[in-house]
């Protein structure tokens, strides 16, 4: 929530009110994380911000214009660099020239947020396909708890074309992109995950291994699976943690991706949700196909609709943006 109506309030130069933030949480409020990445929001369009506070519950945010300037953001935890990302990248797209934007500390794979990995070989590459061109340059791989990542994005203005995607076409090629802590080098723990993977995988797909060991502030691992198809681009990840077998996380990873695979949609769940943004400022009829349309997906359907003209239409697992 905090993350769409921030770019769509910079972009459409609307006020907003943000209240009860994570008001059912143990810990209700914002956190560090969330902090850098609306402070961030503000810097490239100049805004009036009040409430941005750790443990605050409600925020107001008034844009002014949007500005290219670099943006340097110091997550101090374990934060996630990619949702910051997410919240920021549509906001650069409607820069005059491209944002830079430094990252130290934070998490590069951390849970409950899109991996790196994911970011760079799904969000990314789909994303391309509408007129979107970000890069994202990793220094230094991060883990929870420590965190201690550096990364750098260079995001350019962007014209964002429609999308259509609705019937996948043949898939090309499975890159199982496994990684880990140097600290877990001597336990094989990137190539048990990827072994673990591919094993799930069926025997007659074409499939590339990559296996990386990163010099990082605290073990921790990660893994994810990308399935590329002549018009689409499809994923999964996952991160390993302290007493879960390294082939767990390897196994439970392939057996989502072909979950997801089973629908025979052109975009997996968490893409749903993430591209629904860009359908709208395109401000073109888009279609998509997705393997399932989540409680993410409806709640950021009903934020984008309070911002910009036009609706989306939902029917099974088809999405539809019609510009008003």
């Amino acid at each position: 929530i905090l993350k769409t109506a921030i770019a769509l309030s910079a972009i459409t130069h609307q006020k907003i009110k943000v209240t009860n933030i994570r008001k059912e949480r143990k810990k209700p409020g914002l956190r560090p994380q969330h902090l850098s990445g609306i402070k961030a929001a503000a810097e490239l369009c100049n805004a009036e911000l009040t409430g941005a506070e750790i443990n605050s519950e409600k925020i107001e945010f008034k844009p002014r214009k949007i500005k290219s300037k670099p943006i340097s953001i110091d997550i101090k935890t374990a934060g996630s660099i990619t949702l910051a990302l997410q919240g920021l990248i549509p906001i650069a797209t409607k820069a005059p020239e491209p944002v830079k934007i430094h990252f130290k500390g934070g998490a590069t794979d951390t849970f409950f947020s899109p991996t790196t990995d994911y970011f760079q070989n799904v969000f990314l590459k789909n994303l391309a396909r509408m007129g979107l061109s970000t890069n994202l340059d990793i220094k230094k791989r991060g883990y929870y708890p420590e965190g201690g990542a550096e990364v750098k994005a260079e995001i350019e203005p962007s014209d964002l074309r429609s999308v259509h995607l609705l019937k996948r076409k043949r898939v090309q090629q499975i890159t199982i992109k496994s990684g880990a802590s140097k600290k877990l080098e001597e336990k094989s723990v990137a190539e048990r995950q990827a072994r673990a993977a591919e094993k799930v995988l069926p025997e007659q797909l074409p499939i590339n291994k990559e296996i990386n060991y990163h010099e990082t502030d605290c073990p921790g691992s990660h893994i994810s699976l990308i399935a590329e198809f002549s018009n689409t681009v499809m994923g999964t990840d996952n991160i390993g943690k302290l007493k879960k077998k390294a082939e767990k996380v390897g196994r439970e990873a392939a057996m989502e991706l072909l979950e997801q695979q089973k629908s025979n949609a052109c975009l997996d769940k968490y893409m749903a949700d993430q591209i629904l943004i860009y359908m709208a400022l395109a401000n073109k009829k888009s279609k998509v196909t997705v393997s399932e349309i989540t409680d993410h997906c409806k709640t950021n359907i009903w934020i984008i609709e309070k911002f910009l003209e036009g609706e989306f239409e939902t029917k099974d697992n088809r999405i539809k943006w019609v510009p008003a």
